[in-house]
């Protein structure tokens, strides 16, 4: 049974006023079903309460949203008033969620741009890594219904289709679809829906497609995308490669046919270019009821690419980068509490999941650092008044040491193979 949440537990929310005006332009909506104008939940107190229960360290739920409502500094210091379950519940029905994407929008704005690596300073597209995670939601939740191993297990989720741009570490778009990945949520079909110009899009191979490619190449964007193993193509030229490309593990750099020509098939409408760099071999992961694996892996890695004159050492830098994204989702779910959902419905699921992003720009904007687990975590403990401003201030200021970690990691991927 959960403990009820004191005073002293939601100390120094002076920090979270700002977020009154950062959310006032919400207030009035949804008031056209309350004929009898009494809501006291308006839309501007919603998501402040569910920020104060992302940034409190205590375990977030709804009912403990509720307790923090109840709380006399609170409702002091933000003007929210005392909510019910009831309230809440109906609001993640009646409140839109597309309201917070300006206000998502605004804040990355004023994000700088700060590049993470020296050597993409002459990346002139924006790099921007894509990718979707699945947000595990209750049985009841029909929508999400979907079988998709070959076992018959059934799971129940949401995809949350996002694009992340590297540079300032953030994710400009979010999509929140059934977790089929097929039909209107298939995330090539999301991606394609959205495609902006001047970008380069870093992708794995769930969304290596012909039209795709196509496509991206319309929009007078660029891609960097993983294909399959088993992939057949035909050498058209054999680039050499410097020693830079070399000690980047690049084993080869080709322009090819990649695919079978078939009749009413789509082709690449421009030239492709196949980079293929040495990986480590593994054994892969499968589903498949009584098989562990799937084989293993040949040790190589076959980056598709239409960026022709980007060097090979580059090309195979962006890939790696793309797993700043699998970080991101990681500190998504487990620090700021996205892993357990709040609402069963597709809108509450959206503006929990808006509040955590919202959540995660204002720690880089008022810190001057990344959003990671150790700074949300002092911030959290700052608000139950554990630590004083001090702390948090010598946590925010100490010394950056991420370029003797950057120097480790990529020794250890050297070793690798990588």
């Amino acid at each position: 049974m959960q403990s009820a949440i004191r005073e002293v537990d939601v100390r120094n929310v002076p920090l979270l006023k700002r977020l009154r005006s950062l959310f006032a332009s919400l207030h009035g909506h949804g008031a056209r079903r309350d004929g009898a104008g009494n809501r006291t939940l308006h839309y501007d107190d919603y998501c402040i309460l569910i920020l104060l229960a992302l940034f409190s360290p205590v375990e977030l739920s709804l009912r403990r949203i509720i307790q923090i409502s109840d709380v006399k500094k609170v409702k002091r210091k933000l003007g929210v008033n005392r909510t019910s379950l009831g309230s809440f519940s109906e609001s993640s029905h009646l409140f839109d969620p597309a309201l917070l994407e300006p206000i998502i929008a605004e804040l990355a704005g004023q994000l700088p741009s700060v590049a993470n690596d020296p050597r993409l300073k002459d990346m002139r597209q924006i790099v921007t890594l894509v990718d979707g995670t699945l947000l595990r939601a209750l049985p009841r939740i029909t929508e999400a219904m979907w079988l998709s191993t070959r076992t018959g297990t059934r799971h129940h989720a949401f995809r949350l289709h996002t694009q992340f741009e590297l540079d300032r570490h953030v994710p400009t778009r979010l999509e929140l679809t059934d977790g089929r990945n097929s039909g209107a949520s298939d995330e090539k079909a999301v991606l394609r829906e959205s495609l902006q110009k001047d970008r380069c899009y870093v992708m794995d191979r769930g969304y290596a497609q012909f039209k795709l490619f196509n496509d991206i190449n319309a929009a007078a964007s660029s891609y960097v995308c993983r294909v399959r193993d088993n992939s057949v193509y035909k050498i058209k030229e054999q680039r050499p490669l410097k020693r830079a490309d070399e000690q980047a593990g690049v084993i080869s750099d080709q322009i090819v046919d990649l695919g079978q020509k078939q009749q009413g098939r789509v082709r690449p409408d421009h030239a492709l270019r196949l980079v293929c760099i040495r990986i480590s071999e593994h054994e892969k992961r499968s589903n498949r009821k009584g098989n562990t694996g799937a084989g293993p892996s040949d040790g190589v890695l076959r980056i598709a690419t239409h960026l022709i004159d980007v060097p090979a050492e580059i090309i195979a830098l962006l890939y790696r980068h793309r797993y700043t994204i699998e970080l991101f989702f990681r500190f998504f779910k487990q620090t700021l509490g996205c892993s357990h959902l709040l609402s069963d419905h597709p809108n509450g699921i959206r503006i929990q999941t808006y509040c955590a992003v919202i959540a995660s720009i204002l720690i880089q904007l008022h810190t001057g650092r990344r959003a990671d687990k150790a700074t949300q975590f002092m911030i959290g403990l700052y608000l139950s008044g554990v630590a004083d401003l001090e702390e948090l201030l010598a946590h925010v200021n100490r010394a950056d040491n991420r370029g003797v970690k950057l120097r480790a990691k990529d020794t250890l991927w050297k070793k690798l193979g990588v």
